[in-house]
């Protein structure tokens, strides 16, 4: 025990010793195990959340081979998170994908990587405690209304809120507890489920049952995509807390590709399992069930039995909610602190007992609950608003993806313990390739009978944040404040050199 607290206090040493190299003191409680750093990067991604929002979606679009999308997704978000590991190692900064893209390439990078990620972040926070409402509702036994969802969604962000600020110890404990208990769940439910009341062939997978009609299955298949690629991000969760995480530059990387490993495996897992209890498939693809993970869970275990399961999903979505409240607040911290947004005083502003932004955290429950409360009175711009969430995300992976390139035509060579060595360019360039293609497929529009502005939504979205993004820094001119370093990633690895 107290050999392991030696070596704790060597690489807390060590980390200090490294961010002031950077340009940066931190007063962070740098407590977050390894195992921890992975259970907040687990549950951010979150198998459960991720797999029962988007079954029914995935299912119908494209039926049982949907399943096949996890795997293409985690591949290719594989390839990011080697990139990541390698920026990160070097600059474990906290607020992740902000500070990396500073000193890749620069200011306004880094100005536009963080305004994009965090409303992807606040929009995802959105999304993902809207979509826990029909779950609770079954558990009380209360019917899905609009009203019922938007109350529950608020209690969420205020629970996620009041846990977060308890510190960086509190929330490492609650990550670990959501990680167990959800792969617990996956691991039992989907057990059971396998073996127990499995309806269907194994080779159902490959079954399309005709959603494609007399055309290609491709067209299908890419639009059930959508469910992978949904459920597919999340380890750079893992960097946002890198100022909390003792030895980063090693942990974090590690971490990243656990949460690949573990969490798409998991997803996969729990798709499986839900797609071979599925006790009439036709009826789900057509829509005649609308509630096809309701029905297995309920075939199979019951009324009691099914919201046993039930409370475990929830747990997964307050985990889930921590988590990505936590990676937005870090996000604003880190922002702040390089005095690039209004009121940077107050968001990087640590609280004195619990050593968390106590200001940044605030604004990561305060911007989703606004959006969750304007939702109830504009259904239809809600849906429009919460369409960014996902490609948000993927925009801003590859600004860091992009971003790395650029550093590397200009001499970088990572410096930190992770390296890909000959792999970085090859890694790098099929990641940049992966993702476009991820993005193309999100944005193209494939419900020509809906209002223009549904049909586009994903583009609109992009177009109206990037476009407030792009005017505030020319006006605003935030990227200009403060004195932190920027662009100096090849500059480093020259003067080491």
């Amino acid at each position: 025990m107290e050999l392991h607290k030696h070596s704790d206090a060597v690489h807390v040493a060590s980390d200090d010793a490294q961010l002031a190299a950077l340009g940066y003191a931190s007063n962070f409680d740098r407590t977050m195990t390894v195992w921890q750093n992975f259970a907040l990067g687990f549950t951010y991604l979150s198998p459960v959340v991720g797999v029962y929002s988007v079954f029914a979606f995935g299912v119908q679009a494209g039926g049982p081979p949907m399943i096949w999308s996890y795997l293409v997704a985690g591949l290719g978000q594989f390839l990011v998170a080697l990139v990541f590991g390698e920026v990160v190692s070097q600059f474990p900064i906290s607020g992740g994908l902000y500070p990396w893209a500073r000193r890749l390439v620069g200011r306004r990078w880094a100005w536009m990587a963080g305004w994009i990620y965090a409303w992807a972040l606040f929009t995802t926070i959105a999304a993902v405690v809207l979509g826990a409402g029909p779950f609770l509702a079954t558990l009380f036994g209360v019917n899905d209304t609009p009203a019922f969802t938007t109350i529950s969604a608020l209690v969420l962000v205020v629970l996620s809120t009041v846990l977060n600020l308890g510190g960086t110890k509190l929330l490492a404990r609650a990550a670990m507890f959501g990680f167990i208990c959800e792969l617990i769940g996956a691991i039992v439910v989907g057990g059971d489920l396998l073996t127990l009341h499995r309806v269907q062939p194994l080779s159902t997978v490959f079954n399309t049952f005709h959603v494609q009609g007399s055309g290609s299955y491709l067209p299908a298949f890419l639009a059930a995509s959508l469910a992978g690629l949904f459920c597919c991000y999340g380890f750079e969760a893992c960097g946002d807390v890198a100022e909390e995480t003792p030895n980063a530059s090693v942990a974090i990387p590690k971490a990243m590709r656990m949460t690949i490993y573990i969490g798409i495996g998991a997803s996969a897992f729990v798709c499986l399992a839900l797609l071979l209890a599925v006790p009439n498939m036709a009826d789900v693809i057509s829509g005649k069930v609308a509630d096809p993970i309701g029905a297995v869970l309920s075939n199979a275990f019951g009324p009691l039995g099914s919201k046993a399961v039930i409370v475990v999903v929830m747990v997964s979505f307050i985990s889930c909610v921590l988590s990505l409240q936590a990676a937005v607040s870090r996000l604003l911290f880190s922002y702040a602190r390089d005095e690039m947004i209004v009121g940077s005083g107050f968001l990087s502003r640590l609280a004195k007992n619990t050593h968390v932004p106590k200001g940044a955290l605030l604004v990561a429950g305060l911007v989703p609950a606004a959006i969750v409360a304007i939702g109830y009175f504009l259904q239809n711009a809600l849906a429009t608003v919460l369409n960014f969430a996902v490609i948000g995300i993927y925009l801003a992976f590859q600004m860091i993806v992009v971003g790395s390139l650029f550093a590397r035509s200009r001499g970088w060579k990572p410096a930190g313990h992770f390296r890909l060595g000959a792999l970085a360019w090859p890694v790098n360039l099929l990641a940049l390739g992966y993702g476009v293609a991820a993005i193309i497929n999100m944005a193209w529009p494939r419900t020509p009978s809906e209002a223009w502005y549904l049909n586009y939504s994903m583009i609109v979205t992009v177009v109206i944040i990037g476009g407030i993004g792009i005017a505030y820094m020319v006006f605003g001119r935030p990227h200009l404040k403060g004195n932190a370093p920027y662009g100096d990633a090849a500059k480093l690895h020259k003067r080491a050199g």
